[in-house]
């Protein structure tokens, strides 16, 4: 993640959490909810507002979060009421503690594209054998800046599939969700599995419902 990104987070905590922990997560969490157990064990990772956790936590998973922004994990751990540890995704020892499932909800989109495989192979050593992961990134190409300054490393799907191909993730659900923040963002959204039988993949109507 770039210094100004990380940045934004810190100083901006309260702004973004404000922003971000009203949006209905329904849309990207249910289809990866369903396909756990009930009181599966979930890592959220750069769980900013705790918004996920406390969704998750209410339909009784087990959930924990990892935010680098000491200013945002202090709010999402008070907003989900569970444990939120404070700490650098990119470094974070996953394999130590290995769980059912792991959110990367819009937590990767200030990786540059080329160190994606290298940090995604760290975060799925974190998975139990059969673990659930749930991807987004945003769609395009290239990179974008915004106003605040924080650059975005954007995906086609096709591409990301050829790297998670790479990786042993198999795609069990896909959907192209429109943002509920800025409608001009599309959101690549995967739910990913090591091990599962391809006739089981669904696909969802494109772009059909909101993300963040």
């Amino acid at each position: 993640m770039t210094d100004t990104a990380a940045d934004f987070y810190d100083v901006n905590a309260p702004t973004y959490f404000e922003q971000t922990v009203r949006v209905n997560p329904e849309s990207f969490l249910g289809p990866f909810a369903d396909r756990l157990l009930p009181g599966s064990q979930v890592l959220d990772v750069g769980c900013g507002s705790g918004r996920d956790l406390l969704w998750l936590r209410n339909r009784g998973f087990e959930v924990k979060g990892l935010e680098r922004s000491l200013a945002l994990a202090k709010l999402a751990r008070k907003h989900a009421r569970c444990e939120v540890f404070e700490g650098d995704f990119e470094s974070w020892d996953y394999a130590a503690n290995p769980m059912d499932g792991i959110l990367l909800v819009g937590s990767l989109v200030h990786i540059p594209n080329e160190d994606l495989a290298r940090i995604l192979g760290r975060i799925i050593h974190g998975l139990v054998p059969h673990g659930l992961l749930l991807l987004t990134f945003k769609e395009g190409e290239g990179v974008t800046k915004v106003a605040d300054g924080r650059i975005f490393y954007l995906w086609q799907d096709k591409d990301l599939r050829g790297l998670l191909k790479e990786l042993s993730l198999e795609v069990l659900y896909f959907d192209r969700l429109v943002s509920a923040i800025r409608q001009e963002d599309i959101w690549l959204t995967y739910v990913l599995g090591k091990t599962q039988d391809p006739s089981q993949c669904v696909h969802a109507e494109p772009g059909r419902s909101l993300s963040p």
